[in-house]
């Protein structure tokens, strides 16, 4: 390995020695590469290649480079070159080839550089791009493309639906299906990173940890994986080895799109925002990124915790058509100046900054920890934003906030919020049930179905029983932490419609337990939740025979089953078997 030495003539000066080598010129490269310096980045990466001839990392980088500068004949000669001379694995350079070509509007050359990486490449890490491509080139040729093998097709399928319910959070199905996925295909590694991931969200460290070893053992450059890895280090509090990769992740600059999102965001997550932010400025040049409103407010978050606020601010402004769903780009916009004089930084989540917490709050929610909850300007203003002026799920996760902190600014909000006339009734109804758990007393002055009233009636009933409060109370205490707050809330719904519709031959009320496990039964089922009569029974301490006799009554009464039917047969059917 060639060095170069500087040394000075007065031997009693100090001598400073510049180690000169791949990696050197690789950082120069890096370093030139965030300032968007392209020919001197050029020029770096060219020494780099010069010490490391059969690195195709450095190889990719330079057609990357090509490629942004407009010279796409270059950049093809380099991935050309890749196949040939280097690394005949990496059939990516197909795909990459295929762009170049489509930017030069050479079509014909372009489907079949597509065609070469669909034919060649076993794990079809581009496959879902390669379908919006071959739409394109199907109209820029005014026929249809000849695919006459696709070599990873139904791997990518299966991997394609386990990836969605990932997405979905539906990790335990997904991890099933990746993990069948990598039996049969061990060496697909975008599985084996998609599994880590789902391994990580349910809380197995170890076994995510395995399956991005693996990856890593297979492909030590790949870069989901050492992705993945650097958030396990953040998680696990591994701060030698975090600070070790993290080094490494810098200098690392993608080519494809997909890459420049996953590096971007890691990058995000571990504090590293003004390189976080350089990444998804790239990502913009794209005009599917534009239209993206994840894309949009990731970056626009970048913007902010890199100080970079009149770019945040005009980022969220243009989010407001695509994001009225959500409301987020709405919040920021709103609250900006006071966010920006708090002099604090936001995760990279796509949610108002209260959402980000709820779950730290319920696992820690002590006095002291909420004191710290409710002494934080910022997540106080989101919440009560969210609860006015967020969407229906905004709404919700709100409500439950509020019952978590349990202080006398959510209790006088939620009382607020019951004389909003632009709020839903449901809503409003959930905040009496959320007031009444809290302990407040009635009345609750609210305005339901446009009239002012003193809390709402209960149907047709003309007083309310105490035992039947405490069937309610003995139900939402057993449910709570195991079903959410509109699950509980549904329970009193249901019995005061059991109630009404009996009345006034209401059965008689014994067994308190028998009634409040009948209730929770069917929530369970009518939420698609797996429960059995085995379980309630040893929760309630009653018999199943006593809640399956409850819940054929209320079925009698409210016609239950008859209402859903049509989605779930057999019910009645189920009941008796189980």
């Amino acid at each position: 390995m060639e060095k170069s030495q500087l040394t000075s003539t007065n031997r009693n000066e100090k001598v400073l020695r510049l180690t000169m080598d791949a990696n050197f010129f690789f950082e120069k490269a890096m370093k030139c590469l965030d300032q968007y310096r392209y020919d001197k980045a050029l020029k770096y990466l060219q020494r780099a290649v010069e010490y490391e001839p059969l690195n195709p990392v450095n190889y990719c980088n330079i057609a990357g480079i090509y490629s942004e500068l407009g010279n796409y004949d270059e950049s093809n000669n380099v991935l050309t070159k890749i196949i040939t001379d280097i690394d005949s694995s990496m059939t990516e350079c197909y795909f990459y080839m295929a762009n170049n070509y489509a930017n030069m509007d050479q079509f014909e050359l372009a489907e079949k550089a597509l065609l070469q990486y669909l034919e060649e490449d076993p794990k079809g890490i581009y496959l879902e791009e390669t379908e919006e491509m071959i739409e394109f080139l199907s109209y820029e040729l005014n026929r249809p493309m000849e695919i006459k093998a696709v070599k990873a097709r139904e791997v990518f399928l299966k991997h394609d639906h386990a990836r969605k319910l990932l997405e979905e959070g539906d990790f335990v199905d997904s991890i099933q299906e990746l993990e069948a996925l990598i039996q049969d295909y061990p060496d697909f590694l975008s599985a084996r990173n998609n599994l880590a991931l789902a391994y990580l969200y349910v809380g197995n460290v170890d076994k995510c940890m395995s399956s991005i070893q693996y990856v890593l053992h297979e492909d030590a450059g790949n870069l989901h994986g050492l992705c993945n890895l650097a958030i396990v280090y953040k998680q696990t509090h591994a701060t030698e080895e975090l600070a070790l990769l993290l080094e490494q992740l810098k200098k690392v600059y993608p080519y494809h799109q997909e890459h420049v999102y996953k590096l971007a965001l890691t990058l995000g997550i571990l504090g590293e925002h003004e390189r976080a932010y350089h990444h998804f400025k790239r990502l913009m040049k794209s005009e599917e990124a534009k239209a993206d409103r994840n894309y949009l407010h990731y970056f626009a978050i970048a913007s902010f915790n890199s100080k970079r606020f009149d770019v945040a601010k005009t980022i969220w402004m243009k989010m407001l058509n695509l994001d009225h769903e959500y409301n987020v780009a709405a919040y920021f916009i709103d609250h900006f100046d006071a966010l920006v004089s708090e002099d604090r930084t936001f995760n990279y989540h796509y949610v108002l900054p209260f959402e980000e917490k709820i779950k730290e709050l319920s696992d820690h929610g002590k006095k002291k920890h909420v004191i710290k909850y409710t002494q934080d300007i910022v997540f106080m203003t989101s919440l009560q934003w969210g609860l006015f002026n967020g969407d229906d799920s905004n709404k919700v996760r709100a409500i439950q906030t509020m019952k978590l902190l349990k202080d006398d600014q959510s209790k006088e909000t939620l009382r607020e919020f019951l004389l909003d006339p632009d709020q839903k009734d449901y809503y409003k109804r959930l905040a009496i049930f959320v007031l009444k758990s809290l302990g407040e007393k009635e009345p609750f002055v609210s305005n339901i179905d446009e009239t002012l009233s003193v809390t709402p009636e209960r149907s047709v009933l003309p007083s309310w029983n105490e035992k039947w409060q405490q069937i309610i109370d003995i139900a939402v205490e057993n449910m709570d932490g195991r079903y959410d707050i509109l699950q509980q809330h549904d329970v009193q719904v249901l019995w005061v419609e059991f109630l009404s519709r009996a009345y006034p031959d209401i059965p008689r009320i014994q067994k308190l337990e028998g009634w409040a496990a009948a209730l929770e039964y069917i929530i369970a089922f009518l939420h698609s939740v797996s429960i059995s009569f085995q379980e309630l029974s040893d929760r309630y301490g009653v018999s199943q025979a006593t809640i399956r006799k409850q819940v054929k009554k209320m079925d009698e009464v409210c016609g239950l089953w008859e209402k859903v039917s049509a989605i779930l047969p057999d019910i009645s059917n189920k009941i008796n078997k189980e």
